[in-house]
């Protein structure tokens, strides 16, 4: 790949603090075993540099081929390949879900109390394609993130909601029928499985297995032919190890490439945290968002409906420190939107961030990407170390890359 920072309206002087920031604070540390960073500005790359190891137990480095476990990055590409849907005129985006998935007709909301003694209502709105793109559906994560212990969570696992082996998209979204809602729809945001019933409703509104249709629809368009669901065997020496955190704060080995789940093909694709992919094939999503949904002359997404995404859906025009229940570590809550499918800084001050206007979202092994329109600019991180909350990997770069902007 030829890197041309000057073209690009970079230092490459200051950019090369990326480098000496995640050296000497990370991997000198021992905090990660290895990451890569990509920034592009103007259509041009301008930095590309792999630290570290995918993998340490075997002791392979990092290389532009390494493929990553990308878990909620996932869903951008979930959401536009759902909104491609809405480009061909199969939903309004103020159409109910039962539309689609009629088990939904007799939702209910949690009042009060748990177990058998649990209180419900019928929600005062209707839960719309809007809230299940913008995670203000009244759906939760179901206790698969640390910390929830609300009651509705427990329904969760009673029923047996799960992303595992076994469950299919129509028994996941025929268990989420049985599931009280958190809160009415649209009244606030809660990060949840919303984005994997985005996959299920891409599946049954077009009649094409999920999986396919990304394939067809936009892995195939923009050539991200190492992006998918599992790894394949002859893939597999590329596959990263992922790594978490030791009681002495060492790493420690979560999974092992060799027998990881990522090895065979899921019996539910995860439109919500499913996919793996590398940084140079998410590098081309990017690109093609940069372009404003094409990429060099391959529309994948028209670019009135990606404005209308990264716009904020937030009721009353919020930001997520007045609209989010709980507590997550994809993003921050001050001065920040929720669209359809990304969050986008809506001011600078309030975020404590440069970039307005910017929108992005991040994975649970702390890979995070976002795109600048006002600056042209992408950048794509990647890593295995869980979880995401643990350093802010988002925020330091966002400081030495803007920082390196000199024109």
């Amino acid at each position: 790949m030829d890197l041309n920072p000057i073209a690009a309206g970079f230092s490459a002087k200051k950019l090369e603090h990326v480098e000496r920031h995640l050296n000497n604070n990370y991997l000198q540390a021992g905090k990660i075993a290895g990451c890569q960073v990509m920034v592009a500005r103007k259509g041009i790359p301008a930095y590309f540099k792999s630290f570290g190891d995918m993998d340490r137990e075997r002791s392979k480095p990092v290389d532009q081929e390494t493929i990553f476990r990308i878990y909620s990055m996932t869903k951008p590409i979930t959401s536009i390949a759902l909104m491609m849907l809405f480009e061909e005129g199969k939903f309004q985006l103020n159409d109910p879900v039962s539309r689609f998935i009629p088990s939904w007709k007799g939702q209910q909301v949690w009042v009060a109390g748990r177990g058998d003694d649990m209180q419900t209502r019928a929600p005062q709105s209707v839960m719309t394609m809007r809230h299940i793109l913008s995670h203000t559906s009244g759906l939760t994560y179901g206790a698969l993130l640390p910390g929830d212990s609300q009651p509705v969570d427990e329904v969760y696992q009673k029923l047996g909601v799960n992303r595992d082996e076994g469950e299919t998209v129509s028994s996941f979204a025929e268990k989420l029928a049985n599931v009280p809602l958190r809160y009415d729809p649209g009244s606030k945001w809660l990060y949840s499985l919303a984005t994997d019933i985005c996959g299920c409703l891409v599946e049954f509104i077009s009649g094409q297995k999920f999986e396919d249709f990304l394939k067809e629809r936009i892995f195939d368009p923009l050539e991200m032919n190492d992006t998918g669901f599992y790894v394949p065997e002859d893939k597999l020496d590329r596959f990263a190890a992922n790594y978490g955190r030791g009681r002495d704060k060492s790493l420690k080995l979560l999974d092992d490439p060799q027998t990881s789940k990522y090895r065979r093909a899921p019996s539910f694709p995860s439109g919500g945290g499913g996919l793996v992919s590398t940084t140079l094939d998410y590098a081309k999503f990017c690109e093609m968002l940069r372009q404003r949904g094409s990429y060099y002359g391959k529309e994948i997404i028209g670019s009135r409906t990606l404005g209308l995404m990264t716009k904020n859906h937030i009721a009353g025009g919020e930001d997520l420190s007045q609209a989010a229940m709980g507590s997550f570590s994809e993003t921050a809550y001050e001065g920040v939107g929720f669209g359809l499918g990304f969050a986008s800084t809506l001011d600078e001050v309030s975020s404590g961030t440069i970039g307005a206007g910017d929108y992005y979202w991040g994975g649970a092994a702390s890979t995070i990407f976002w795109i600048d329109p006002v600056e042209d600019l992408y950048v794509v991180f990647m890593t295995q170390f869980m979880p995401s909350a643990t350093f802010n990997f988002r925020g330091q770069l966002k400081n030495i890359i803007y920082g390196a902007i000199n024109d």
